[in-house]
């Protein structure tokens, strides 16, 4: 089994950027984190990163034919914006979770609307680095029980 990780932009620069609202871990940190607890439940995990919209996209359409069982996403501010990445999730017809480092609804008042989330299974934010573990295991039981 695959399930694929997306991650949009600025998340390249995790570890730098605002680390007192998304912490010091790098995205690579993280990233490591879900593939080594991907492999102790046997689901090999690949990870894709863009600051471009249509690269979002691209990697969201194609996860269909490239077998993977399941999409982890952090649009992070096409969250807020990309009907796009939004259609390309529906198109893809995949379990898809949404995580945020932050809690969005404790920010600003436009990061409160996410356009991508009616189209995911759920959506998990504020816990940090560790929402994308949250996010492996229940995108595992979802693809597991189905």
């Amino acid at each position: 089994m695959k399930i694929l990780i997306v991650n949009g932009p600025n998340l390249n620069l995790l570890g730098t950027r605002e680390p007192t609202i998304y912490g010091a871990d790098t995205l690579e940190d993280i990233m490591r984190r879900v593939i080594d607890l991907g492999k102790t439940h046997g689901v090999e995990i690949e990870t894709y990163q863009s600051n471009i919209e249509g690269e979002l996209v691209t990697a969201i359409g194609q996860a269909r034919t490239r077998r993977y069982a399941g999409i982890i996403i952090n649009p992070a501010a096409y969250t807020h914006t990309s009907v796009a990445i939004r259609d390309a999730i529906s198109a893809a017809g995949l379990p898809t979770i949404e995580v945020h480092l932050s809690n969005t609804h404790k920010r600003e008042e436009f990061r409160h609307a996410s356009l991508t989330a009616p189209v995911c299974v759920g959506q998990i934010m504020g816990f940090g680095a560790t929402g994308y573990e949250l996010a492996f295991l229940g995108l595992l039981r979802i693809v597991r029980s189905s």
